[in-house]
């Protein structure tokens, strides 16, 4: 969520797809090279993918500041049909997209959870600690790191959902931002995984929805606030 808030505000909205499709795009070349899904190297690759994409746009947005959202567009696409290249002749290749874009939340399990929420707490420490000191190659570095393990749990399309919705929603608020951001967030996810579960349909494509239903509401009182101030 704090990722998101600064996103925003650096109006670099498509940053978050364009490292999450990076970091697919290393753990697609992973599974080319015949590496266990799950495994260690398989993390490193997506990761190391990252970090790279990650360096890369820092140097684009000190060279050419003005076309910076075009070019992390630019790279979002390239890698996009580098993955879709990488899996045309893979007979699996169908599922190990779908993966990459809707992610397996319900069966994510504790072995995997763990790891990931202690790197979210490092980050959430360094974030709230450091935040002055990071410049703009540590926001890159953090933010990869912070989307590679994401997309690997929950998808891509939900790591940008739950970076920008709430953000965006929240956007006028002046008090309590980061808590109604985390407060919708959880609302969506709790909703969309029900509705998941009682109609069977993929979760995380559908918990996108419910959270951008809630967050109508909040960005219109938002709208009307600060309409009469």
């Amino acid at each position: 969520m704090p990722l998101g808030i600064q996103v925003l505000s650096r109006g670099i909205v498509f940053i978050d797809l364009a490292i999450a499709q990076i970091a697919g795009l290393g753990v697609i070349l992973a599974y080319s090279m015949g590496l266990e899904p799950q495994g260690w190297a398989v993390q490193a690759a997506a990761l190391t993918a990252a970090l790279a994409g990650a360096l890369l746009l820092t140097w684009t947005e000190r060279r050419w500041p003005e076309v910076q959202e075009a070019v992390i567009g630019t790279t979002f696409i390239l890698a996009a049909s580098g993955a879709l290249l990488l899996l045309a002749s893979n007979p699996h290749g169908g599922e190990h997209l779908k993966e990459l874009l809707v992610g397996q939340i319900l069966w994510v399990n504790w072995a995997r959870l763990l790891p990931v929420a202690l790197v979210y707490a490092v980050l959430l420490a360094l974030w709230f600690t450091q935040d002055e000191r990071l410049g703009r190659t540590g926001f890159y570095l953090v933010f990869a790191v912070a989307v590679t393990v994401s997309v690997q749990l929950v998808g891509l399309y939900l790591v940008f959902a739950t970076l920008i919705i709430p953000a965006l929603a929240t956007h006028r608020a002046r008090r309590a931002r980061l808590a109604a951001c985390y407060a919708l967030g959880a609302a969506g996810y709790a909703l969309g995984l029900a509705i998941s579960a009682i109609f069977d349909l993929p979760s995380g494509a559908v918990i996108v929805w419910p959270m951008a239903l809630l967050a109508l509401p909040v960005f219109a009182c938002g709208a009307r606030g600060a309409a009469a101030r």
